[in-house]
């Protein structure tokens, strides 16, 4: 196929259909929005209304890519805009994904990865997820991580919280929690950054709550940094501009146990993967949130720093 010639492909035209986004495996950009479009009905759920910030690499993973967050001329329109205040108090204006054809169009820009907000646009302000993305020294292996997350998941559950495990697609694992929007951003992070310190408190020789890479050593990272207005992170069944296209994948509890690596699941064997059960459909009927009693446990921690 010419790279002249457009393709349609859930009702949006790419150009270059046949440019090569992932050279080692050689995924073009058509095969990526074949993908999206299969896996649209998982994904969506987790995409829709939130603002996103876009890894673009125009000219595929092996060459420069950036993060783009914002609007800008010649962007397709159905990758909807919205403007909201920042930390400084000017506005500016923010991207987010309403409908598949959104996340198509992102691809026709040579789009990635999907990072997303914690919050959906009807109220920005009052998060539906809490995530503590576990991110482990380079010098650990994936059974130290998949531990970590099965103590976070405890601790979570000890509390109050029900989760659900992330593979990220690189080396971590998120652990999720979904909530209902009762609590806005300050709670959130409160509680977030009081449980992550009170972890490391407890286990100092494997836990780490401060993004420190000189303290990291032999220890998982428990960031707690993405509980903020404005923090992003990776969307589930987003690619990764990582080597191999791999897949940020959401798996069970059971699963997880078993699992080699966090980067298990490839662009290539997503198509059999989502014909199996979607394993956080139990999720979607919970109904927790961050109580009183929530931040009274972790607020110990919290006075100490």
């Amino acid at each position: 196929m010419s790279s002249d010639n457009r393709l349609q492909i859930g009702g949006v035209s790419l150009s270059s259909p046949d440019k090569v986004l992932f050279e080692e495996v050689g995924t073009t950009k058509s095969d990526l929005a074949r993908y999206y479009e299969h896996a649209g009905t998982r994904m969506l759920p987790h995409i829709k209304k939130r603002l996103v910030s876009l890894v673009r690499c125009p000219d595929g993973r092996d060459n420069p890519c950036f993060f783009q967050r914002h609007g800008a001329k010649g962007f397709p329109e159905t990758v909807r805009r919205l403007m909201i205040a920042e930390k400084s108090g000017e506005k500016d204006e923010y991207l987010y994904i309403d409908d598949m054809s959104g996340v198509i169009s992102a691809v026709q820009m040579s789009t990635l990865e999907f990072h997303i907000w914690g919050s959906r646009v009807d109220r920005l302000e009052s998060p539906d997820r809490l995530v503590f993305d576990l991110d482990p020294d380079q010098e650990l292996d994936f059974n130290a991580v998949r531990s970590a997350a099965f103590s976070v998941r405890d601790r979570l559950a000890d509390l109050g919280l029900r989760t659900v495990p992330l593979l990220t697609g690189g080396k971590g694992i998120h652990v999720i929690a979904p909530l209902e929007r009762r609590r806005e951003w300050p709670d959130v992070k409160d509680f977030a950054r009081g449980f992550a310190k009170r972890l490391s408190e407890d286990e100092p020789e494997r836990f780490l709550a401060e993004a420190s890479k000189a303290k990291r050593e032999g220890r998982v990272f428990v960031d707690w940094l993405r509980n903020e207005r404005s923090a992003t992170a990776i969307a589930p069944y987003s690619t990764r501009a990582k080597p191999g296209a791999p897949v940020a994948t959401p798996v069970s509890w059971r699963e997880l146990q078993t699992i080699a690596s966090s980067n298990a699941f490839k662009l290539a064997s997503m198509a059999e993967r989502l014909t199996a059960a979607d394993p956080w459909a139990e999720s979607t009927g919970w109904r927790q949130s961050i109580t009183d009693n929530m931040l009274k446990a972790v607020a110990r921690v919290q006075d100490l720093s």
